[in-house]
C-alpha cells in the first residue's frame, strides 16, 4: 500500500525531542489561519476532531489529520513531513524551538492511485461518548 504522508528523518527528530516533553502528538493540516497550510503538531486529543476532518495515516506514531474541505484538493497528493528554521505563526508544539513543520508535496503517479492507503471520514473515528 502507498502512504498518502510520509516524515523526513529531520522531521523525525523533532518528534522525538516533542515527545520527550509532550507524550502522544497528533498532526492535523486545516488549510486555514496560523500559517495556512503548515501542519500543525499538537499533544494527542487537543484538537477536537470531527465529521470535517479525514485522517491519512500515520507518521512516526502520531496520526495525520486534514480538513475535508483541504483533502478535497489535496486528495491526489502524496504529502511528506519536513521541517525548516523559522518561527511560525501557529500553535504548533515545535514553534518555540525555532522551526516550523512544513509540507512537501508531489502529485500521485498513476500507478500509486490504485494502490493507496484508505482514508478514514471523520465518523470512522470519531467515538461517542
Amino acid at each position: 500500500m502507498i502512504n498518502r504522508v510520509d516524515i523526513t528523518e529531520e522531521a523525525i527528530d523533532v518528534i522525538d525531542k516533542l515527545k520527550e516533553r509532550h507524550g502522544d502528538l497528533m498532526f492535523h493540516q486545516s488549510g486555514g489561519c496560523c500559517d495556512g497550510s503548515s501542519p500543525m503538531c499538537l499533544e494527542k486529543g487537543d484538537l477536537l476532531l470531527n465529521e470535517n476532518d479525514v485522517w491519512l495515516g500515520t507518521v512516526h506514531g502520531c496520526e495525520f489529520f486534514m480538513s475535508k474541505d483541504q483533502f478535497e484538493y489535496w486528495k491526489h497528493t502524496h504529502l511528506t513531513v519536513d521541517v525548516t528554521k523559522g518561527r511560525g505563526s501557529s500553535f504548533s508544539l515545535e514553534i518555540p524551538l525555532g522551526l516550523r513543520f512544513i509540507i512537501k508535496s508531489r502529485m500521485f503517479r498513476e500507478e500509486e492511485i490504485s494502490n493507496l492507503r484508505e482514508i478514514k471520514f471523520g465518523e470512522d473515528f470519531i467515538q461517542n461518548d
